[in-house]
């Protein structure tokens, strides 16, 4: 009796893991889906962005930092934009999964760092990070934070500068 007792409980934990491993599965495929349907806000787009869209971003890019506060240290002070003739930087936009005009975060990490940071917990459920090319990450810049330079943080992995930030709740203008 305890031998088919026994077999019954790992069999409903068999159909337990089955589910699970579907469930995610199910998570995987829908994020894929978004990710590939996400484009970049534009010009228009930021500039129409009411100050309550403005505070849900700089909220949203706090709550970012202190994520990202777990895995990398954050300078306290702001150094000269990256976007140099000679940077070595892949650029990305974090953005607000529930309305994509809303840039959260624009980064600029230094090519081959690793490891690589574990950016679906960084990001949790309502974020969603995008790779954008150096002039479109330039144009955001512009848009969001018409000051010419020191807008970016750098952050740092054991000690050394693997890229920088810019956070909403820096935007001006």
């Amino acid at each position: 009796m305890t031998t088919m007792l026994l077999f019954l409980q790992l069999f409903e934990m068999h159909i337990l893991l089955s589910a699970e491993k579907l469930y995610i599965h199910t998570i995987i495929i829908k994020t894929a889906v978004l990710a590939t349907s996400i484009k970049l806000p534009t010009s228009e787009e930021m500039k129409n962005l009411s100050l309550a869209d403005i505070a849900i971003a700089a909220g949203l890019a706090d709550e970012f930092r202190d994520r990202l506060r777990e895995y990398v240290h954050i300078d306290p002070y702001c150094v000269p934009d990256p976007f140099t003739d000679k940077d070595d930087c892949n650029y990305s936009v974090i953005l607000d999964r529930k309305n994509l005009n809303r840039i959260v975060v624009l980064l600029a990490n230094k090519k081959g760092t690793l490891p690589q940071l574990p950016w679906s917990d960084i990001l949790g459920e309502r974020l969603v990070k995008m790779s954008v090319s150096k002039e479109d990450a330039l144009a955001i810049k512009h848009e969001l934070m018409p000051k010419e330079t020191y807008n970016f943080y750098p952050y740092r992995r054991n000690g050394v500068t693997t890229g920088y930030l810019m956070f909403a709740f820096q935007i001006c203008g």
